[in-house]
Order: structure tokens, then C-alpha cells, then sequence
């Protein structure tokens, strides 16, 4: 079983930097990509960014485009999230997730990221 743990979230101004971490635990780890998703109060879950194992493509979403950077560490099963130039719309659970080109089947807890103005 895989297990993710999120960590780095908090409170920031508007304007400040947060970096989140994912760090996976569990049997071999060899997902195809892994990605960040944030819940905010009353709304879905929306996609932030996502890696490929191989660390060889990125995507975001358009509202973080520039301002988020993900990123992978294989020595320690890690991917992280460096969020710049955060906004009040920023503030969310932020969740990380694993798994193939089909489903991201495992998930962490989440993390809080509150910005405020």
C-alpha cells in the first residue's frame, strides 16, 4: 500500500511563497505521474499541476501558470510544490495524488494553504 503525506502548508500574506512537499511511503513507488489538486470551501477539487515520474513533462492550470512550480525528488520519493506570488483565491486544501495515465489512484490527507490579504 502507498501512502502520501503532505506537509509545508500554512498562512502567508498575499504576495508571499509557500513550499509544499508530498513524500511517498509504502511498497515500490514507481507511479507514471503525480500531481497537486486544492479544494477550496463550497467548491470541487481542481487540478494545480502535475509531473511525470520521469520528471520529463509538466502541466498546470491556468491560474497558476508562472506563479506554481512542481517538481519530483527521486531519492526521496518526494514531489513538491513552490507556490510564489500567492493570492487570497490560492487559499485551499491542497491535495497530492499518484497514480497511471488513467486514475490517480492513491491520495494524501491534504494540507491548508491560507493567504490572506
Amino acid at each position: 500500500q502507498v501512502q502520501l503525506v503532505e506537509s509545508g502548508g500554512g498562512l502567508v500574506q498575499a504576495g508571499g511563497s509557500l513550499r509544499l512537499s508530498c513524500a511517498a511511503s509504502g511498497r515500490t513507488f514507481s507511479p507514471y505521474r503525480m500531481a497537486w489538486f486544492r479544494q477550496a470551501p463550497g467548491k470541487e477539487r481542481d487540478f494545480v499541476a502535475r509531473i511525470t515520474w520521469s520528471g520529463s513533462t509538466t502541466r498546470y492550470a491556468d491560474a497558476v501558470k508562472g506563479r506554481f512550480t512542481i517538481s519530483r525528488d527521486y531519492a526521496k520519493n518526494t514531489v513538491y510544490l513552490q507556490m510564489n506570488s500567492l493570492k487570497p483565491e490560492d487559499t485551499a486544501v491542497y491535495y497530492c495524488a499518484a497514480g497511471s495515465v488513467a486514475q490517480y489512484a492513491y491520495w494524501g490527507q491534504g494540507t491548508q494553504v491560507t493567504v490572506s490579504s
